[in-house]
């Protein structure tokens, strides 16, 4: 009990935090939304192309929807060093509070922003794209989104209490966020690709994260995409959430 009521102590906190500075989730739906009117217009002459039989905007908005949530998510370690530097850890450290709390959080905060940017822009994809929203497949949808931003989120964290430098993260998530991006599918399917690079692709958990959130937007609750991105982007949750706690506890101890 004491881990659960540090954690939403934290948690609070965070969010407390960022509702102080709302800026942020509007800057992180502004992006979105960019590429929302002024590049999916350019993909409805590829409607029943290979990867967009479901229709473009069908197809191109979960992409939208992850791509939000890996950088919205990616790069929350900056926040965490900032407090590092402001010695908001270091005081921490005399308190009784417990460490995986202190990460988890904060974590459980950027999983919570996420889950709202993405409900946004569903919300206005609506009426800008044309789309019929099948509402019990986008909350499905939320659960890949929770997992995929519970992960990035704990990456990020891990990492930063590592670096303890903006300079030295800033590099280090973009060579990691960039070559996922393009594996994963999101702006064009992978379908579009050539085989090489669909074979490149299967070893991106990020790929099955994209392809499950377009089948479960579509209403296709069947799709073998789904329990593959579950599987994999719930078991690096796991790895990742305990290597990132275990640097945490220790930067704290």
């Amino acid at each position: 009990m004491k881990a659960l009521r540090d954690t939403w102590l934290v948690y609070s906190r965070a969010m407390k935090l960022n509702l102080k500075q709302p800026v942020w989730l509007v800057v992180m739906l502004i992006q979105p939304l960019y590429f929302l009117i002024f590049f999916a217009p350019l993909l409805n002459g590829l409607d029943g192309a290979p990867g967009f039989e479901s229709g473009a905007m069908e197809t191109f908005v979960p992409g939208l929807i992850i791509m939000m949530a890996l950088f919205g998510s990616t790069f929350v370690g900056f926040g965490l060093i900032a407090e590092l530097r402001a010695g908001v850890i270091e005081r921490m450290r005399v308190t009784p509070v417990s460490r995986a709390a202190l990460l988890i959080g904060r974590t459980l905060a950027t999983v919570t922003t996420t889950l709202i940017q993405a409900l946004l822009l569903v919300v206005l994809a609506a009426p800008i794209g044309g789309l019929t929203i099948y509402w019990p497949g986008v909350f499905l949808m939320f659960g890949i989104i929770i997992l995929t931003s519970f992960m990035l989120g704990a990456l990020s964290y891990g990492v930063a209490i590592v670096l303890k430098s903006e300079d030295t993260l800033a590099p280090v998530l973009n060579t990691f966020v960039q070559p996922i991006m393009l594996l994963s599918g999101i702006m064009l399917p992978m379908a579009l690709a050539p085989q090489w690079l669909q074979s490149v692709a299967d070893f991106n958990p990020f790929y099955y994260a994209v392809e499950a959130a377009r089948s479960l937007f579509e209403g296709d609750m069947g799709a073998n995409a789904i329990w593959q991105a579950a599987a994999y982007i719930g078991a690096l949750a796991i790895v990742l959430v305990w290597w990132a706690t275990r640097k945490f506890a220790r930067a704290v101890a």
